[in-house]
């Protein structure tokens, strides 16, 4: 066997070096070059590979590029940077002058993946009928000069017999063929690495004499958890080494033999790098499903214990398939779907609130991301925590998918984000478009063209998709989930000062602020006697409200303007607020985001102040959280939502019979004893606001921006489109 080494300089064959050992017989002379080669490769592993995860690994895995396409892509192994795959392929190859391009990324769930370094395997320097150790050497062709690590291979070039005709179909049936046809045979093995098996509900309840990590004798805990490609951060609890979290979250698990969940506990310090506290590993493998388990897990490396409730379930429903194949489609199929979600089912499964489809047909007219003028579009279509993708059509601006894809509800608030990404060579994959759907904004079977929007959701950019999607829900489920807390989303950008942010933030407040002095300045003229017709009302109903008043009008009090607000939007009079002025605040909020990164990597500025840079984010994150409330409400009474608006209605209405029938003393006296035996009933219980949830649903401002639907414009001014395109 022979001994053979590369580098990855490039396509020429600088830098081969083949080695023979000394009892290999000498080379014979090679026959005239037949039509066709198969090559034979085994990908064995990798050696010190680069890290690129912020636990001081990556999750590997490796793609085979021949002539610009896609050949191969093998399993990601996770958090290892010396992975062992031992896969096989077979590649048919028409010309050896063409090297073989093998590149490694780190794959990150939810994010773009990073880059690990590539190499090329020439192939006219390979020994026909002979297999060979061959070892490519991993650079950055930015950085030439960094070690990423190595990959092992075995190699098999042999000449491929028959007629030319024959061998010429066999290679375009296999991989020289059309973007279309190889993407669909690729997509089966991204199908089966993307559908889960199973749901691992997690409950992080508390931590018990965690240790001491500041000089008060205190720490700031908070808990990081993965599970293979998933991963998710609780709160921190300041100031404890007892903290309590009551958090809980779900994992998709897509091992049938269940896998690990990693659990590390960190303290919280500002400026400096946080410190770790310890570390736990569940096995999943052991725990029956369908079935909560208390688990009190002491902590390695560390001191203290963590407490957790984890309950293993069977998969909700989640599917790829191709268009021709759909369950809704299907009268009986979507008949026993109708019946699941069916009101008389309301008390069955309250999780379960329904299921979504989504048709991701094709797009057109995209944006060129490639020097070449074309693009390699994928789409992923995520909802909430959920997450698939399509297949890659290569070098094409009028890509048509034609996929299916089915996902669970479990919060009929929810949005669905369809993004479209062109796949790089060497590169994390380029945003080309993003739109938002709210699900309760669908329109059931109608195939839709949505422009694309920029990845703030800003503003336009170059390009539709057309999708269509279909909703199936229980109402009394939803409007029950209304009430308990909003999902978190595992994977979001980290937070970052800006300028533009943080006076947008400040001028959405401001609106606010300045709505409750109009109303108090509205009042005060009714006292100033400014209009003695408005006097005379607000004098005349004021004395009859004060005489007359009980507690159970103030719930119906708000129905008011709820039935006003949609007299007048039944009537065609839209009382709501043109949506012109949040999008002045939002429209340069692309550029600015650039310009502030800019200067902060040419000053280094937030490198020196992490202290004041907590500061303005946690003054930025409050000021979005109070305009955000403040629109919310005021959404709720102008009907932005409609489900949400008829679900006030009836709780109002509830509330008003309630406190008619039953004095106050008796309402008061229980929800006290609610509150007093909630813990002693349930210790594990995690609180709740169901005001605060039922707002959370709500969409803000800017959000009814991002959500609202654009029109596509065939002819976009070059200006508008340079203006909105990310660069």
């Amino acid at each position: 066997m022979l001994a053979l080494s590369l580098s990855a300089a490039g396509p020429s064959l600088t830098g081969i070096n083949i080695v023979e050992s000394s009892n290999a017989e000498p080379s014979p002379p090679r026959p005239p070059s037949p039509a066709m080669y198969q090559l034979d490769i085994i990908l064995k592993k990798g050696n010190k590979l680069a890290i690129r995860d912020r636990t001081g690994t990556s999750d590997p895995y490796v793609k085979f590029k021949l002539g610009g396409k896609e050949v191969f892509r093998s399993k990601t192994i996770h958090k290892n940077l010396n992975p062992v795959w031992d896969e096989r392929v077979s590649l048919l190859v028409e010309s050896l002058r063409e090297p073989l391009y093998v590149k490694v990324f780190d794959y990150d769930f939810g994010l773009q993946d990073d880059f690990m370094g590539s190499a090329y395997l020439h192939l006219e320097s390979l020994e026909h009928q002979r297999t060979l150790d061959v070892t490519l050497d991993l650079k950055d062709p930015q950085y030439p000069e960094h070690n990423l690590g190595s990959l092992e291979l075995a190699v098999t070039l042999s000449p491929k017999e028959g007629d030319i005709r024959d061998a010429t179909m066999l290679l375009r049936r296999n991989w020289k063929r059309t973007s279309k046809y190889q993407s669909m045979r690729l997509s089966d093995v991204h199908r089966k690495a993307q559908l889960w098996r199973g749901i691992v509900s997690i409950s992080l309840i508390e931590g018990r004499d965690l240790q001491p990590m500041d000089a008060n004798g205190l720490s700031d805990p908070y808990v990081k958890f993965r599970m293979g490609h998933q991963k998710y951060k609780s709160k921190t609890m300041p100031k404890t080494l007892n903290p309590q979290w009551r958090e809980q979250f779900d994992f998709h698990l897509y091992e049938e033999q269940g896998g690990f969940l990693d659990i590390t506990v960190w303290d919280k310090d500002a400026g400096k790098k946080d410190d770790f506290m310890g570390r736990c590993t569940i096995a999943l493998s052991p725990l029956s499903k369908e079935h909560t388990h208390k688990l009190e897990l002491p902590l390695e490396e560390g001191e203290g214990v963590l407490v957790l409730l984890v309950t293993l379930t069977a998969s909700a429903t989640v599917s790829i398939s191709d268009l021709s194949i759909n369950v809704l489609d299907d009268p009986h199929e979507r008949h026993q779907i109708m019946q699941r979600y069916s009101l008389w089912r309301s008390l069955h499964s309250l999780k379960d609130v329904g299921m979504v489809q989504v048709k991701v047909i094709r797009a057109e007219g995209l944006m060129a991301a490639d020097v070449t003028g074309k693009s390699d579009p994928f789409c992923v279509v995520e909802l909430s925590n959920d997450r698939l993708q399509t297949h890659t059509v290569y070098k094409n601006l009028n890509p048509e998918w034609n996929k299916v894809f089915t996902f669970n509800v479990k919060d009929i608030h929810s949005v669905l984000e369809v993004t479209v990404y062109d796949e790089d060579r060497d590169r994390s994959a380029d945003f080309l478009g993003k739109v938002a759907i709210p699900l309760l904004n669908i329109q059931n079977g109608e195939r839709k063209a949505f422009a694309l929007k920029s990845k703030e959701l800003t503003g336009p950019t170059k390009g539709v998709i057309f999708l269509e999607i279909d909703v199936i829900f229980n109402a009394v489920k939803a409007g029950l989930q209304t009430l308990i807390p909003i999902e978190q989303k595992y994977i979001e950008e980290e937070p970052r000062v800006s300028k533009q942010l943080l006076l947008q933030n400040f001028n959405r407040v401001r609106r606010c602020i300045m709505f409750l002095i109009n109303t108090g300045c509205f009042i005060n003229s009714c006292f100033e006697w400014d209009s003695p017709q408005r006097s005379i009302c607000a004098f005349v109903l004021f004395v009859i409200i004060v005489w007359n008043f009980e507690i159970y009008m103030i719930p119906m009090a708000l129905l008011l303007p709820l039935a006003w607000n949609y007299i007048l939007i039944a009537s065609g009079r839209d009382t709501r607020q043109d949506v012109q002025a949040v999008e002045d605040l939002l429209e340069d909020e692309d550029e600015e985001f650039d310009k502030d990164d800019k200067d902060s990597e040419r000053k280094g500025f937030m490198n020196k102040l992490y202290a004041i840079q907590d500061v303005c984010i946690s003054v930025q994150n409050a000021l979005d959280e109070v305009a955000s409330y403040g629109e919310r409400i005021k959404n709720t009474f102008n009907w932005t939502v409609p489900f949400l608006s008829w679900l006030a209605i009836v709780a109002l209405v509830v509330a008003t019979i309630i406190i008619y029938c039953i004095p106050l003393r008796y309402i008061v006296l229980a929800w006290g004893v609610n509150k007093f035996t909630k813990k002693l009933r349930d210790p594990y219980t995690i609180d709740n606001n169901e005001l605060l949830d039922f707002l959370s649903r709500v969409p803000s401002d800017v959000q009814v921006v991002q959500y609202r639907e654009l029109k596509p414009d065939p002819n976009p001014s070059p200006n508008k489109r340079k203006k909105n395109n990310p660069g």
